[in-house]
C-alpha cells in the first residue's frame, strides 16, 4: 500500500539516527522533533495539528520516561505511536446501528471522492454480517449516477432503489423519504443513501445534504473524503460540518495516497472518527479503520492483526487440517498446492499483505518490483497437467514437459523450474514433519536439519586440515588443491526453494521478495 509512504520513510529515517545513541541530549529531541516537523508538513498535515503533535512528543521525550529508559530510541519510538494514535481518533469506532430497523446511512461528500462506489463496498461488507441494505439513489445531479449505482449494487448483490432516471430529473429529498419507507415495508435492515456531490463547496450543496439530513433523521452520516487532496481535506471536512455536520469520515482513495495528511487532519481537527478506509478499486477493498494499526504502518512496525484477520476470513479451516496431514504423510502433491494458492489469491492482494509485515519499509523497492501475475503463470501451468501428473511429477518426460508448456503458454524451462521448486519445497516439508528443522533465518544452521534423522555429529562436516609441508610452494599448492576439493555452501532461497541446478535441498535465506516470487512463480 502507497499509504504514508513518504512520511514513513522519513519517520523510519529519523529514528535510526537514535538508535545509535545510549541517551538523549535536550538537542538530540530537538533535532528528532525537528525531523518529525517536517516530515508532517511535507505530508500535508494541517499545521495547527502538526504544531500540538510535536510539542507533546518534545514534552514526553524530554521528560523522565525517555530517560530513564533502557533503550531511549525505542521509548521514542513509542511515543510517536501513542500520539500518532491518539490524533488518527484514539479508539476504533464501529457503525451505530439503530434499535428498530432500518438503520440509515447518509453518505456526503465532493464530486469524485467515491461516495457511490464506497456505497455498493459498504453494501457487500454488511451483507457478509448478516444484514439486508438497500441503496438510494439520492444523486440526481451527477451524469449517470443512478445508473453507476445501479451497477454497482448488482456487483454487491444488493437491492437498489431508483425511481428516478437521475441526470438533473427528480427530486433528491423525496427519493431519500421514499426509500427508507421502502425499506421498512420490505425488511430492509440498512438504507444506505448516496447523495449529490459538486466540484467545490458551495451553498446549493449544502442545502440539498441538510434537507436530507433532516427529512430522513439518518443514524449515521459518513461523510467521504478523498485522502489524495491534502490540506484541502481539512478546510472541506469543516464546510461539511457546519453545513450539514457529520458523525464519521470515510477516507477513500487510500492507497494511493502516499502523504496521507488528509488522515492525520480529519479526525484531529473535526473531532469526529475515521470508521472505514478504502483501499483499492474492488467492492472488496475497504476495511475498518484501526487508528493503532494504521499508526503501526506508518512507522513501520507492521499490520499483523489485519493480516491475520484477512487470512481467517479467506483460508478454511477444515482445508488447511487437511493439507496439514498431507504434509505429514509426504502426501502433498502439485493439486495441492494449487489449492492452496487459490486460497492465496481470495486474500488479495500479495503487495498488500507484505507491506502488513514489519520492516517490509525497507524493501519497497522489492515490493514494487514484485510481479503478482506469477501466481497466475504458476496456476496455469499446474491447471496444464492431467490429475496423474499433479499427483506424481516423476512421470514428466520430455514430450508431457513439452505438453505442458504449449497449454500454459510458457515455455519448457518454466516448467522444468517450477517442478523443479516443487520438489524442493516437499522435501523442506518433509524434513519439518519428521522433526527437523530448517536453516531458519536468525535462527542459523541447524544440525542435522537437510537430514531428516540425522545426528548433530554425523551432520557435521570435517573441517579440511592445512598442509604441514615444508616447502612453500608445495604447501601453497596443496592447500589450494583442499580448498577446491572443500564442499561449497549450499546456496538457496527463502522457504527453501530456487537455488542450483543440482536439484538438491537448498537452505532458506532471507534475501528479499525475489525469492519470494520464486515459490509463487518462475525462478
Amino acid at each position: 500500500m502507497a499509504t504514508f509512504g513518504t512520511l514513513s520513510d522519513r519517520l523510519t529515517e529519523t529514528f535510526r539516527n537514535l538508535r545509535s545513541k545510549g541517551k538523549l541530549t535536550p538537542a538530540d529531541v530537538d533535532g528528532t522533533v525537528r525531523e518529525i516537523r517536517r516530515a508532517l508538513l511535507d505530508a500535508d498535515v494541517a499545521l495547527p495539528v502538526v504544531k500540538e503533535f510535536t510539542a507533546k512528543i518534545r514534552e514526553r521525550a524530554l521528560g523522565d520516561e525517555v530517560n530513564r529508559a533502557l533503550n531511549p530510541a525505542q521509548q521514542v519510538v513509542q511515543i510517536v505511536n501513542e500520539e500518532l494514535i491518539g490524533i488518527l481518533g484514539g479508539q476504533q469506532r464501529r457503525l451505530q446501528f439503530a434499535k428498530n430497523p432500518p438503520t440509515v446511512i447518509m453518505l456526503a461528500g465532493l464530486q469524485g471522492s467515491g461516495k457511490t462506489t464506497f456505497a455498493g463496498k459498504l453494501a457487500k461488507m454488511l451483507e457478509k454480517d448478516g444484514h439486508t441494505p438497500l441503496l438510494v439513489a439520492a444523486d440526481l445531479q451527477r451524469p449517470n449516477a443512478v445508473n453507476q449505482l445501479q451497477v454497482v449494487g448488482r456487483q454487491a448483490g444488493a437491492a437498489v432503489y431508483a425511481p428516478e432516471p437521475g441526470n438533473g430529473v427528480g427530486d433528491p429529498v423525496r427519493v431519500a423519504m421514499d426509500g427508507v419507507e421502502v425499506a421498512r415495508r420490505q425488511q430492509h435492515d440498512v438504507v444506505i443513501i448516496d447523495t449529490a456531490g459538486r466540484l467545490g463547496v458551495d451553498a446549493e450543496l449544502m442545502k440539498q445534504a441538510a434537507n436530507i439530513r433532516r427529512a430522513t433523521d439518518p443514524d449515521e452520516v459518513l461523510f467521504v473524503i478523498d485522502a489524495m487532496i491534502g490540506q484541502d481535506a481539512v478546510n472541506t471536512a469543516k464546510a461539511f460540518q457546519d453545513g450539514v455536520d457529520f458523525t464519521g469520515v470515510v477516507l477513500s482513495k487510500l492507497d494511493g495516497d502516499a502523504r496521507g495528511g488528509a488522515a492525520l487532519s480529519v479526525a484531529s481537527v473535526t473531532g469526529r472518527p475515521i470508521i472505514f478506509a478504502s483501499t483499492g478499486e474492488g467492492l472488496d477493498d475497504v476495511e475498518p479503520f484501526h487508528p493503532d494499526r494504521m499508526a503501526s504502518r506508518i512507522l513501520d512496525l507492521g499490520d499483523i492483526l489485519t493480516l491475520i484477520e484477512q487470512a481467517q476470513q479467506a483460508f478454511d479451516e477444515e482445508e488447511a487440517r487437511k493439507v496439514a496431514e498431507k504434509i505429514a504423510t509426504e502426501q502433498f502433491t502439485l493439486e495441492d498446492f494449487l489449492q492452496q494458492m487459490q486460497q492465496l489469491k481470495k486474500m488479495g492482494s500479495m503487495k498488500k499483505m507484505l507491506g502488513m509485515l514489519p520492516g517490509m519499509g525497507g524493501m519497497k523497492q522489492q515490493l514494487d518490483d514484485f510481479d503478482e501475475r506469477e501466481i497466475d503463470r504458476t496456476e496455469a501451468i499446474i491447471r496444464s497437467m492431467t490429475p496423474a501428473e499433479r499427483r506424481n511429477p516423476k512421470i514428466l518426460n520430455g514430450s508431457r514437459r513439452l505438453r505442458i508448456a504449449r497449454g500454459s503458454g510458457m515455455t519448457v524451462t518454466d516448467v522444468n523450474q517450477l517442478v523443479q521448486r516443487f520438489d524442493q519445497a516437499a522435501k523442506m516439508m518433509k524434513t519439518v514433519a519428521r522433526g527437523g528443522v530448517p536453516n531458519i533465518p536468525g535462527m542459523g544452521p541447524v544440525p542435522g536439519a537437510g537430514r531428516p534423522g540425522a545426528s548433530a555429529k554425523r551432520g557435521k562436516q570435517q573441517k579440511p586440515k592445512g598442509s604441514r609441508s615444508g616447502n612453500p610452494a608445495k604447501r601453497a599448492a596443496e592447500n589450494a588443491g583442499i580448498a577446491a576439493s572443500a564442499p561449497a555452501a549450499p546456496a538457496g532461497t527463502g522457504f527453501g526453494l530456487g537455488g542450483g541446478a543440482g536439484g538438491g535441498q537448498a537452505a532458506p535465506s532471507a534475501e528479499d521478495l525475489a525469492e519470494l516470487q520464486k515459490l509463487l512463480g518462475r525462478g
